[in-house]
């Protein structure tokens, strides 16, 4: 999971720039309060109608939550389920890019076989054509993993794993990753110290670290990092 300023496998770095693809902006002064890089997340369709929340939730049905979509025709429904499975690929490869990973770890058709959650945080006011923005996302699921604990017997759990997570470059340490990963906690009820966290760079350490005081971890064998009192909320079968 790699964490670039403040979100777990992938704060990442988008540098594409056609049309149809979030770009970087370059660099302009303030206009009334406006982030000059507010704009670097866009896309060519309008985001606040394709989420209607500030946090969205998507699942393997590709179906977000809180759609402003009532009264839509079938061809404008079919048009938004592009547009978010657009979202969806462009933001997984600006994860993969980050990490040097030869193919995206997140993407829409991998969403629709995985009963995976993604969170999806927008930003509606800093719009600069009345559109929206993408500021990142999270990528939440419930895995079956073999774990050591202190003693080190193996244990058969299956716990909610951060699997991916993303806040664009120009919008990092702001805020955002931290509001992302709390709205998570809040949904999912869960406690920091319950999640496996797979692959997690040093930045998501350090920022677990500091917004959460997670830093006593127990060693694993797999790429899944876990914490000190993952096991106390654990319901798991130790295999030996």
């Amino acid at each position: 999971a790699e964490y670039m300023g403040e979100t777990g496998r992938g704060f990442c770095v988008v540098r594409r720039k056609s049309a149809a693809q979030p770009t970087r902006p370059k660099k302009k002064g303030r206009k009334e309060g406006r982030d000059p890089d507010a704009e670097s997340m866009e896309f060519p369709f309008d985001v606040d109608l394709l989420f209607g929340e500030r946090i969205a939730t998507v699942d393997q049905h590709l179906q977000p939550s809180g759609r402003k979509g009532a009264g839509l025709t079938a061809t404008h429904r079919a048009d938004m389920q592009q547009q978010l499975m657009k979202i969806i690929d462009e933001m997984g490869k600006a994860s993969a890019k980050a990490q040097n990973l030869p193919t995206p770890i997140t993407s829409a058709s991998r969403m629709q076989t995985n009963r995976h959650v993604l969170y999806i945080l927008k930003d509606s006011e800093a719009k600069m054509t009345g559109k929206g923005i993408i500021i990142g996302f999270l990528k939440v699921g419930y895995k079956k993993l073999f774990v050591l604990d202190r003693q080190g017997a193996h244990n058969e759990v299956e716990p909610l794993c951060v699997l991916d997570f993303y806040i664009h470059e120009t919008l990092q340490r702001h805020g955002y990753g931290r509001e992302l990963f709390h709205y998570m906690l809040q949904r999912e009820r869960v406690e920091p110290y319950q999640l496996a966290i797979d692959r997690p760079s040093e930045k998501l350490l350090c920022f677990l670290r500091k917004h959460y005081s997670l830093s006593d971890t127990i060693p694993q064998v797999n790429n899944f990092v876990i914490f000190q009192g993952f096991f106390s909320h654990q319901h798991g079968e130790s295999v030996i």
